[in-house]
């Protein structure tokens, strides 16, 4: 077991506490102070920054949501003058306007402090070449992880997305021991890998994944971990917090340890908005603690967990989150019923032969909604009789129908029929907003 900060990481939980609520008041203050969207909320609800006055009384406060950084685009949660401000980030945008971050010195430095945490509980060490395959330029991603890389001692490759064979000659040439990627293009590598005639265990040293930015399951960890031989970490981070560097997994693997010395976590009912006890499943909010140019008070991740406090074996006191298993804005309505891409998924993924490649197509005829999930399949099933590729089709759907409660169409494709992506996996493909458009 090795703790890059046992300090922080093993803290006594009234210790952190105690340390949480001193880093909550320093971060109310200097919101209240320096934010003007954070002094109009506060002052409507009639809440002064020193009325907080146990940890608990941060439900007081009302949530902090994307839309709101999108109101105040692009400098409106800036906390600190201009010329503080080192280095911005920001989303792709590709939904609205773009989600602006920045970051003074010191909250770089706490950055690449959180993230090479993620990667210590990952194995990586000085003696370790990790190569990112993430984009680098405003995405967060990209830079992040580096620099956490870098803070560990290890070797990094800032190989960037795309080019796959370009990542697999860099990998066998200069001996990566660690991939830092999505999950979706951690197993398109591996795909490539088996087409290219290359063995991570007889021909490279790449012995670990660790991965982030979208949901994924279990079925896609096995498939790494037993057809390839890798060992897959998860990890977790967005933007509007920090970036990658939120909580990350430890050799147990039983849930991403959150940082709490740096970030306060809720899971609330993404409904009501009620405080949801440990154990029980809804959407996680998380406050910073810590970040000088950009306190943000219970943001809305929409991501879908629940958190575990049980004690660890690995000996952090910190609290863990379950891996996420979706999005509360990914829910799909289908026929009036809530259908979740991860239910799919972890719907089909039991039966025998299926692979978590797949693809979700909404579209509508006559004015009804309908769905068809399309899944590659594995070799050995493809070459089963017609008959009982059906039957196995047939199968899969009514499994499909008794976990979602609607019937969709499912078609079985080949292997590598489906497209990969060097991101984030497109997993629906929704063609009713264009028939509504026209």
């Amino acid at each position: 077991m090795y703790l890059w900060d046992p300090q922080h990481e093993a803290m006594p939980r009234d210790q952190l506490r105690a340390l949480q609520f001193e880093r909550l008041q320093n971060t109310l203050r200097r919101a209240y102070a320096h934010v003007p969207f954070y002094r109009e909320m506060l002052d409507r609800e009639g809440i002064a920054p020193d009325s907080i006055e146990t940890l608990e009384d941060i439900r007081r406060i009302p949530f902090t949501v994307k839309e709101d950084f999108r109101r105040n685009y692009p400098f409106g949660f800036l906390a600190v003058p201009r010329r503080e401000v080192v280095r911005v980030h920001a989303s792709s945008g590709t939904t609205g306007t773009p989600t602006v971050v920045s970051y003074t010195q010191r909250d770089l430095e706490t950055w690449a402090e959180l993230v090479a945490r993620v990667l210590a509980m990952a194995g990586v060490t000085s003696s370790s070449t990790v190569q990112v395959a993430f984009g680098y330029g405003l995405f967060t991603g990209g830079f992040g992880l580096h620099y956490g890389i870098e803070r560990t001692g290890a070797t990094v490759i800032p190989a960037a997305a795309g080019n796959t064979k370009r990542h697999m000659k860099l990998i066998c040439d200069l001996g990566t021991t660690h991939i830092v990627c999505t999950p979706s293009y951690g197993l398109y590598l591996c795909e490539t890998a088996r087409q290219m005639g290359i063995n991570f265990q007889r021909d490279t040293k790449l012995r670990v994944g660790c991965f982030g930015a979208e949901p994924w399951s279990d079925k896609m960890r096995r498939q790494m971990e037993t057809d390839y031989g890798l060992t897959a970490y998860d990890n977790y981070g967005l933007s509007e917090l920090i970036g990658p560097g939120v909580s990350g997994e430890c050799e147990a693997r039983d849930g991403l340890h959150i940082f709490e010395d740096h970030f306060y976590p809720e899971v609330i009912d993404p409904e009501s908005g009620e405080l949801l006890p440990p154990g029980e499943t809804g959407e996680l909010v998380i406050t910073n603690l810590t970040r000088e140019a950009l306190p943000v008070l219970r943001y809305r991740t929409r991501d879908i967990t629940s958190l575990i406090e049980t004690p660890c074996s690995c000996g952090r006191t910190l609290v863990r989150m379950k891996r996420v298993t979706g999005r509360t804005d990914d829910m799909l309505i289908v026929r009036g019923v809530n259908v979740f891409p991860t239910q799919i998924e972890h719907a089909f993924l039991e039966a025998e032969g299926t692979s978590p490649n797949y693809q979700i197509v909404i579209d509508r005829e006559h004015a009804l909604d309908t769905m068809e999930v399309r899944i590659e399949v594995t070799e050995a099933i493809l070459s089963d009789e017609m008959k009982n590729l059906k039957k196995r089709q047939e199968e899969i759907q009514q499994h499909l129908q008794n976990s979602l409660g609607i019937r969709p169409a499912v078609t079985l494709v080949e292997p590598g029929t489906l497209p990969r992506s060097e991101g984030k996996a497109q997993r629906v493909i929704d063609k009713r907003s264009e028939k509504d458009a026209h």
